[in-house]
C-alpha cells in the first residue's frame, strides 16, 4: 500500500460525517424546492412556466436519486473502514487505510452541479413570481 494514498481512519470518518451532513441538507433543500413549484402551479397556469416546473421537478428527482446513491457508498466505505478497525483494533486511532478520491470527485461533482441547479432555480423564481 502506499502510504501517499492513505489517510487516517478518523480522518476518513470525519469526511464521511460531512459528507452525509452536506446530502442530507441537500435532500431537505430539494424538499423545500418542490414546495416552491406547488406553490408556483397553483398561482400560474402559463405553459411556459409549467414546463420549467417539470423541468425542476424532474432535476429534483434525479438529485435525490444521486444523493442516495451518495449515501449508500459513504456507508459502504464506512463499514470497510469498521471492518479494518475490527480485524486490527489496536491503536485505531493511528492507523491508516487506503483513501477513497474517487468518493471525493463524486462530492465536488454533486455540489457542483447542484449549486449550479440551485442558481438556476432562483432565477426561476425570480421569474414566476
Amino acid at each position: 500500500m502506499n502510504t501517499a494514498s492513505q489517510k487516517y481512519i478518523h480522518e476518513l470518518h470525519s469526511e464521511h460525517n460531512i459528507y452525509l451532513s452536506t446530502l442530507e441538507f441537500a435532500k431537505d433543500e430539494i424538499k423545500t424546492f418542490n414546495n416552491r413549484l406547488s406553490d408556483i402551479v397553483t398561482a400560474n397556469t402559463k405553459k411556459e412556466i409549467l414546463a420549467q416546473v417539470e423541468h425542476f421537478q424532474n432535476q429534483f428527482i434525479r438529485h435525490n436519486e444521486v444523493i442516495d446513491e451518495l449515501k449508500h457508498e459513504v456507508h459502504e466505505c464506512e463499514t470497510r473502514i469498521a471492518k479494518i478497525a475490527e480485524s486490527n483494533n489496536v491503536a485505531t486511532d493511528h492507523r491508516k487505510v487506503d483513501d477513497h478520491p474517487e468518493l471525493r470527485d463524486q462530492m465536488d461533482t454533486f455540489n457542483h452541479i447542484f449549486s449550479e441547479l440551485k442558481n438556476e432555480f432562483k432565477l426561476f423564481l425570480e421569474k414566476a413570481y
